[in-house]
């Protein structure tokens, strides 16, 4: 059994400032809850005044101080420390990769997830206009990684609106699923709850959702409402709004349990591909 923190925070433009909240509240998750994994949410270290502001802040890949911090704070910490995001520099000059990193509780890191689905969405009741794909290279590769908390598959806010994207992690023997998220206060009011629990549920796993919550500097809300979430879909903890952390214990047994003795992955009788060619 080990204990997991998901953090909740309202990230603004200044990347050192972040990191001082960042720290504080992953020193929290160490000494409060004893965590063995901390995940922290997406764009923990900078919510730019504008979207290009990321693409400024962008680090090379194994070099930067948002990496260091991660790296300082997983060693000091004894956590495996989930980064969120973080932009590193893409093959497009003008873009970056929203990377998603997996750092061990020696400051070493296990594993890269690259954001791979876009926001690119109008949303009518607020009249927001968001348009990932201008600043974001979009990543390819799908993450199922060994850690001692179980396989823990890595996503990253709209990728949760994609299931066939967790079908493929729980091919891979996915148990843990970590969601680093930034929702939208209407979308996340809506949908962030259903579709956090209905992952859980569909693929009999735990799901760690850390999110942005609260008003940002450049005038966004964020839905907040970060949760853990048990493979039967109960929310084992959440915190509606503004910065803090919640934790609860991952049980290998319970997991071990919940899908032999309701085993629907077994039951799949179709596989969806895409057409040839598409």
């Amino acid at each position: 059994m080990s204990r997991v923190v998901a953090v909740q925070m309202a990230s603004g433009p200044n990347v050192s400032a972040n990191l001082i909240e960042a720290g504080r509240l992953v020193a929290r998750a160490a000494r409060d809850h004893a965590a063995k994994l901390v995940v922290l949410p997406e764009n923990f270290a900078i919510m730019g005044l504008t979207e290009q502001d990321k693409v400024r802040a962008r680090e090379q890949d194994g070099k930067g101080p948002i990496q260091d911090f991660l790296a300082n704070q997983a060693a000091k910490h004894g956590v495996w420390l989930v980064g969120g995001t973080i932009p590193l520099v893409a093959r497009d000059e003008k873009k970056v990769r929203a990377a998603c990193l997996l750092i061990d509780n020696r400051g070493q890191r296990v594993v890269r997830y690259d954001k791979m689905h876009m926001f690119d969405v109008h949303i009518s009741e607020t009249g927001e206009n968001y348009a990932e794909s201008q600043t974001i290279e979009a990543g390819e590769a799908i993450v199922v990684v060994d850690t001692p908390f179980g396989k823990l598959g890595l996503a990253v806010c709209y990728d949760l609106r994609f299931p066939e994207l967790f079908r493929a992690m729980l091919a891979q023997g996915m148990e843990v699923l970590v969601v680093p998220s930034a929702f939208t206060a209407v979308t996340g009011m809506a949908h962030w709850e259903i579709l956090v629990r209905a992952r859980a549920i569909e693929n009999l796993c735990y799901v760690v959702a850390a999110a942005q919550g609260g008003y940002h500097a450049n005038g966004r809300e964020t839905h907040g409402d970060s949760m853990i979430v048990d493979p039967w879909g109960m929310v084992l903890d959440r915190l509606p709004r503004g910065s803090g952390v919640v934790g609860a214990d991952i049980e290998p047994a319970r997991l071990r349990s919940i899908r032999r003795n309701f085993p629907a992955i077994q039951h799949q009788r179709l596989q969806c591909r895409l057409p040839d060619g598409k």
